[in-house]
């Protein structure tokens, strides 16, 4: 049997030592204090979501309760200021989202839609009163939110929506229409739902939020089934008949498609890291396996086509890793774009697709099975290389960037 990876403590053999795991030193990146909170959440991901994951995976849930051991460690809205949140920096934020998709892209979504897609725009575009009533619950973990943006017919054309709201004679709002592929949906409590206003009404039909609570009348989030991707996650439809909303329900600081635009570009940051995690673990569970695994009386990470599959998979996470500490760095500093938050969503989740796969051919049968991470987050990956804007989006956000054309139609 080979030399596993937690017993390689001696690299006299290697290069000047290098780091099979950290090939480029990129730990030298990151400050005590960021490195302090990176490893307290791959602890955690090690005790209470490794254990577990591939129990949840197979029966396709998530445990609710998750959500308050994430509040308890700081993780929910953790980049926000005040209202219970922690208020650490962009990069310490994309830190905790690779440690979390190195344990599951699951658990890295639930995160990511909570402080991101739903506390963010509370918190951004909310009333006082708004901030006060959700964001200490929500970032205990108390109270889950979700985000109602996609639909049945209008994925990468969020405008093209059909959900309506309109103010009926006592002032209350009145939404219609139906949200798809919706994370934490059926155990929310509050959903961010945006909607078209009335054209003849005062916001002459501009896109709107609205804090929907999960428990007024005419609201239902089902369950989506049947899938073999990102199981270890609620995803649900949310649908709206004529659901009654106090006038106060809606975003007061955002109108048109900022609103959830902004939102996205949380996310899309959130998942330029986490996607890091998800190549590393099975960049990782490949080496591993290699060195253990004896074929022809010779562990199979001695042959020279193997090798060349590590290499490619330990350069591939590497970039990643620069790349998103790069665009964290450039969020702490208020310099970091649109475009470049692309650059980072589009390239970082491909790349570690393709490392997955290449991880899922060393393994051989064996990485079919969720005995192994690989297969997991090779079906996970799926979902996150299509979620968040598409992987053509992203390509054609860039194009209009470096072209100044836009080619989305």
């Amino acid at each position: 049997m080979g030399p596993s990876i937690a017993n390689m403590t001696d690299h006299a053999a290697l290069p000047q030592a290098v780091d099979p795991l950290d090939f480029l030193a990129t730990d030298s990146l990151l400050s005590e204090t960021e490195v302090m909170l990176r490893d307290t959440v791959r602890q955690f991901v090690r005790n209470r979501i490794l254990p577990e994951v591939g129990e949840w995976f197979d029966q396709g849930i998530f445990p609710k309760e998750m959500a308050k051991e994430f509040g308890s460690l700081g993780l929910l809205g953790m980049h926000l200021e005040g209202y219970g949140c922690a208020g650490t920096s962009a990069t310490a934020y994309g830190l905790a989202c690779t440690e979390l998709e190195a344990g599951d892209s699951g658990a890295r979504s639930f995160v990511s839609v909570q402080g991101s897609l739903a506390m963010f725009p509370i918190h951004a575009f909310g009333s006082e009163d708004q901030k006060q009533q959700w964001l200490p619950g929500m970032a205990a973990g108390e109270l889950i939110g979700c985000f109602g943006l996609t639909e049945p017919d209008s994925g990468s054309d969020p405008s093209s929506m059909r959900t309506n709201a309109r103010k009926d004679a006592s002032g209350d709002w009145i939404l219609n229409g139906a949200k798809m592929w919706i994370t934490n949906g059926s155990i929310a409590d509050v959903a961010v739902v945006w909607a078209t206003t009335d054209p003849e009404g005062p916001d002459k039909g501009a896109v709107r939020g609205f804090l929907v609570p999960t428990d007024v009348a005419g609201f239902s989030a089902p369950l989506i089934h049947r899938k073999v991707s990102l199981r270890a996650s609620v995803t649900s439809e949310l649908i709206l008949q004529d659901v009654r909303l106090p006038a106060d329900a809606v975003l007061p600081e955002v109108s048109g498609m900022r609103g959830p635009f902004s939102c996205l570009n949380e996310a899309r940051f959130g998942i330029s890291f986490g996607s890091v995690g998800a190549a590393r673990a099975c960049y990782e569970a490949a080496l591993d396996y290699s060195l253990n695994r004896v074929q022809f009386n010779q562990p199979i990470a001695g042959f020279q086509l193997t090798q060349k599959k590590l290499v490619d998979m330990m350069v591939k996470v590497q970039h990643a890793m620069l790349l998103a500490i790069h665009l964290g760095r450039m969020k702490d500093a208020g310099t970091l774009a649109t475009p470049q938050i692309s650059f980072g969503k589009m390239d970082n989740v491909r790349t570690a697709l393709e490392v997955a796969r290449e991880a899922r051919s060393i393994l051989g049968a064996n990485g079919i099975t969720t005995e192994y991470p690989v297969i997991r987050h090779m079906n996970n990956l799926e979902s996150v290389y299509t979620y968040e804007g598409t992987n053509e989006i992203h390509t054609l956000i860039l194009g209009n960037a470096i072209t100044g054309i836009a080619a989305f139609s």
